[in-house]
């Protein structure tokens, strides 16, 4: 059997993340070095087995390879001579050993001893063996844990030691174990913000830290690594225990859900646990969450459980989970102590399970805000007790002061007066008029509140009672209320009654404003119900004599009316008018419904919004008093118009506290596409972890046929966001949304999404993937009739192609790119140029690497002459510094 197999093998192993297909790689390799009978190359891939299962989650596997490839070397050093790679990789195994409780701990002990004896031969620092004994110390729980952190942090670091990222780490778990919160973050700053090449950082250290900055009093950045570190995490079953430490950072601070939801994704990997520690402190972490939802009001939600082992799929309530999962990890626990002869592991788990909050709520997003407990039973309004009424015994007195007040808007002291006469009434049996007026008075109440069909059963009976009475005033002032709330209900009954209301007080006039009143009512039911001409005819007989104070509200309907016929320049003429007349009356915030609306009606109009939309908002807000749905549309607006203006850092703000503000309402259906917005505009902000956190929140709720549009801008968000933070999965959402477009013909944008799958896995050195992303891509541009796209997509797959190893195959098709410049468009020169200089770079590099060194020299004198033409000087010297050292190479 050829080894070649083996090393094009290996080579495609190199292009996956660790897990499971790497792995399988990985594995297959070793058989076929094995069978060819090659010694040498079965060891090293050997070597690079042990890291494929550590790193792929599966480290109790890693105890034979690495054993294996340990006798080797001892065997023969010279022949087998990766010295430098073991003495690393005893590190991972000493760890590792303390995570299986089947494993004697003496097994520990023996390799640290193996690894202080293998580094003092060698001439090496012994920091990394001080490391690991400590890391075993603080297993046990063992009080020499703090001397072998003295020698550690005052040993030297060498080759062997922990990189710059994972050391810090390792002292930063020690000082938070040991309460030292201060120091543990001081260690960590100064690496906090350095590039870090490590597999496992900055997600370690960040992890590492939460605990950290929430006692420190530094929420915002425990909120930001734990984003940061999650989103790495998440993907690699290797990192069970870190996704834990998550977990418990969710739980006690607030973000039960966001708990729930990793518990949720995670659940699965009970099945295949990389190891028994890790699976201990994923239950525990786990069933803390559970007791934190439970205790918030939650405990009647469930959590899907996949099938695995003939065990079916089932949804299974919060309270049984819980149970299940603190008893696993207790019992781990037990065992671990068992082994260890102590009792730390099992402290550890008490406390976890018995954690308590930390803060009542860090939100994770600008957007987030405490959920709402679960609902208990409503309780009765309270009146807000702003004088005193106790001294007030006549019942039409304030019954008087309840109509009064609730004319004006303090519905609050209203229901002081509307209090104090039930007390009075339970001493004396009120008149059958004052029993009317007080009917009246609760359907006002249920009415503030919401409850419709009680608010409809109270006017029923109070106009029933007014009409025995032969009061037709109040009778028909009820009815119209009636109507009004009908039509809230999809009564039919309700525009009937209005109208008869309408006509009654147009034709027996009060002198109280009742006709004005019955008549807007009766037209915004009609706006309501999107009947404008209607609700334009019963505006036009209006007498502005009547009640001259309702010109503001008679113009805002009228607006509503005109847009809803399709009139946006009369609906913005009226609008206007209502505005004046708000701003000219006693209730400033009867300015905010006009603005806003009118703010709204003209950022959709041609042009789309300008300044005067934002000034009028801005009005609206600051006379706007609380949270309210308005409110939340106001933010919305101001957003969704700073973000058509292209100030997307300016429309983050509003559009988050739009989110927030119609979440607070429990109007979630609105938020929806906000979200998608809110994205948008952290992508244009370079803000890609925002951006990617808020599409996957938006994404779950786009699932219905009328949302495809926005869940494939949604998907387009992310996929961007994604590749701005290097995430492979930006890869699959771009071919997925390339498939959507070729589905549908739409091959330039087909092309132009395969073209960015390609530089997705470029970017991560997935190189032969990426090749084949390119070659799709150039099928597209095909398609689509783009000369260009046909060119850069060949020239991108065949320096693809020569990163992958395949140079052979890199050659012909940078050769077919360069064919494809004939079909460049004659009139545009400047492009031509560009193109075909690019193609002689990337050319040049292809034919140095296939040995082929005159020609490379030539192609690199053409693409120096390509780019010194445009005068791209930066361009045109580094073709010449490969023009020149692949000139120097000719001559060794």
């Amino acid at each position: 059997m050829s080894t070649d197999d083996v090393y094009a093998l290996m080579a495609r192993s190199q292009e996956l993340p660790y897990g499971e297909a790497r792995t399988v790689l990985v594995e297959d390799a070793l058989r076929r070095a094995e069978a060819a009978g090659d010694e040498v190359l079965a060891f090293h891939v050997r070597v690079r087995l042990t890291d494929a299962y550590r790193y792929g989650g599966e480290p109790v596997k890693a105890f034979a390879t690495f054993s294996r490839s340990l006798a080797d070397h001892d065997r023969d050093p010279g022949r087998f001579d990766e010295t430098h790679s073991l003495l690393w990789q005893m590190k991972a195994i000493v760890s590792s050993l303390t995570l299986f409780p089947e494993i004697p701990l003496d097994r520990a002990y023996s390799v640290l001893d193996d690894m202080e004896r293998r580094y003092k031969a060698g001439g090496h620092s012994l920091q990394a063996v001080y490391h690991y004994r400590n890391v075993v110390a603080r297993h046990v729980g063992d009080g020499s844990a703090d001397e072998w952190y003295a020698k550690w942090r005052a040993a030297e670091r060498d080759e062997l030691s922990d990189c710059e990222g994972c050391d810090p780490t390792g002292m930063a778990r020690h000082l938070v174990e040991a309460g030292r919160h201060e120091e543990a973050f001081e260690i960590a700053a100064p690496v906090l913000n350095a590039t870090l090449r490590c597999n496992e950082q900055p997600q370690s250290i960040q992890t590492a830290l939460l605990p950290v900055y929430l006692r420190t009093g530094r929420a915002e950045q425990a909120a930001d690594a734990h984003r940061r570190a999650y989103r790495v995490h998440r993907t690699r079953l290797a990192d069970l225990s870190d996704i834990a430490e998550h977990l418990e950072f969710c739980a006690i601070t607030g973000n039960e859900a966001r708990g729930l939801e990793i518990l949720q994704r995670h659940l699965g990997w009970l099945d295949r646990v990389p190891s028994a520690h890790a699976e201990m402190q994923f239950c525990a972490a786990a069933a803390l969450v559970l007791g934190r939802a439970t205790a918030a009001g939650h405990g009647a939600a469930t959590v899907r459980r996949p099938a695995a082992d003939g065990r079916p799929a089932a949804d299974v309530p919060l309270a049984g989970l819980r149970t299940e999962l603190a008893e696993r990890a207790t019992e781990l626990a037990g065992r671990f102590d068992a082994r260890n002869e102590t009792s730390h592991q099992g402290d550890l788990v008490r406390a976890v399970l018995g954690a308590e909050p930390v803060a009542e709520f860090v939100p994770l997003a600008a957007h987030h805000r405490r959920p709402a407990p679960a609902a208990a039973p409503a309780a009765p309004p309270q009146p807000v007790p702003d004088e005193d009424l106790s001294g007030e015994t006549d019942l039409d007195a304030l019954l008087d002061i309840a109509d009064a007040r609730r004319t004006h808007r303090d519905i609050h002291r209203s229901i002081a007066a509307w209090r104090r006469f039930d007390v009075l009434a339970e001493k004396a049996e009120p008149t059958p008029l004052q029993k009317a007026r007080r009917l009246d008075g609760k359907a006002v109440e249920h009415a503030v509140a919401e409850e419709w069909a009680p608010a409809a059963s109270f006017l029923e009976a109070a106009g029933e009672l007014f009409g025995e009475l032969g009061d037709e005033t109040r009778r028909h002032r009820v009815l119209g209320r009636l109507g009004a709330i009908r039509v809230r209900l999809n009564d039919q009954r309700g525009p009937d009654e209005m109208i008869t209301a309408a006509e009654y007080f147009t034709s027996n006039p009060t002198g109280e404003g009742d006709a004005t009143s019955a008549l807007l009512r009766l037209a915004t039911s009609y706006v309501e119900l999107e009947r404008p001409a209607e609700a334009l005819a019963t505006l036009d007989r209006v007498d502005p004599d009547d009640r001259p104070g309702s010109a503001g509200e008679m113009w805002f309907v009228r607006g509503q009316a005109l847009l809803w016929s399709e009139d946006p320049e009369g609906a913005v003429a009226a609008l206007r008018r209502s505005a004046e007349a708000a701003r000219a009356g006693d209730d400033p915030e009867l300015v905010a419904a006009p603005v806003l609306l009118l703010a709204r009606t003209l950022a959709r109009m041609e042009g789309g919004p300008d300044d005067e939309v934002i000034a009028l908002i801005d009005e609206g807000l600051a006379v706007l008093s609380g949270p309210s749905p308005m409110r939340a549309a106001a933010h919305s607006e101001r957003g969704l118009a700073l973000l058509a203006l292209d100030r997307p850092a300016d429309a983050v703000a509003d559009l988050a506290e739009g989110i927030a503000g119609w979440a607070a309402e429990g109007l979630h259906e609105q938020a929806i596409h906000l979200r998608v917005d809110l994205a948008a505009a952290y992508l244009s902000t370079d803000r890609h972890l925002e951006a990617a956190e808020t599409a996957e929140e938006a994404l779950p709720a786009l699932t219905a046929p009328e949302h495809a549009g926005m869940e494939r801008r949604c998907r387009l968000i992310l996929a961007h966001a994604q590749k701005g933070l290097g995430e492979e999965h930006a890869a699959t959402l771009f071919t997925s949304l390339a498939q959507d477009a070729a589905g549908e013909d739409q091959h330039d944008a087909a092309a132009h999404f395969l073209y960015e799958a390609g530089e997705v896995l470029s970017n991560l050195d997935q190189d032969a993937v990426a090749a084949e992303r390119f070659a799709e891509a150039a099928e597209a541009y095909e398609k689509a009739g783009d000369p260009y796209g046909v060119v850069r997509a060949g020239r991108r797959r065949s320096m693809s192609l020569l990163w992958s190893g395949d140079t052979g195959e890199a050659v012909t098709v940078v050769a077919a790119a360069r064919a494809a410049l004939a079909g460049l468009p004659p009139d545009n020169e400047t492009a031509r140029v560009w193109e075909t200089a690019l193609v002689a770079f990337d050319e040049a590099r292809i034919l140095a690497q296939a040995g082929r060194l005159p020609e490379a020299v030539s192609t690199a004198t053409a693409a120096v002459d390509g780019f010194a033409a445009l005068d791209q000087t930066e361009a045109a010297e580094e073709a010449a510094r490969l023009r020149d050292d692949i000139a120097a190479a000719m001559k060794q």
